[in-house]
């Protein structure tokens, strides 16, 4: 059974997933929409170390989350394209940068595609 605290982590997540699936339709704020998907695959990522009880750091770099996810199942390489992809959009849709950074709805198409992976990894792993 899942752990209470792993379930809310996946029902934050999946809030996330869902405003950010609803909005690349209707707005043209990519950037944001691609922050929503970089948060939600940071829940699922959270959701699955709590359930595993894995070593918790409140960190928000998907590739570091990843890594503590392979302690748990060292063969999870078929999400690093996925966070590799996610990673940038905690720091470079909130802040200003001073490198390019594009963001549309190719893009926003693309982190749901990424995020999608990981969330429907995290949800057969934990049989959610």
């Amino acid at each position: 059974m899942l752990p209470k605290v792993a379930k809310e982590w996946v029902e934050k997540a999946e809030e996330d997933y869902g405003f950010a699936c609803a909005s690349i339709e209707y707005t043209d704020y990519f950037a944001q929409v691609c922050f929503h998907f970089q948060q939600a695959a940071e829940k699922y990522l959270k959701a699955f170390i709590v359930a595993k009880k894995l070593d918790f750091r409140p960190v928000h770099n998907l590739l570091e989350l990843l890594a503590i996810c392979r302690h748990a199942d060292p063969d999870i390489k078929e999400l690093d394209e996925a966070c590799r992809f996610l990673n940038p959009f905690y720091i470079d849709t909130r802040y200003p940068v001073h490198w390019p950074s594009a963001y549309d709805k190719d893009t926003a198409n693309k982190a749901k595609e990424q995020t999608t992976k990981i969330r429907d990894w995290v949800k057969n792993s934990l049989n959610v």
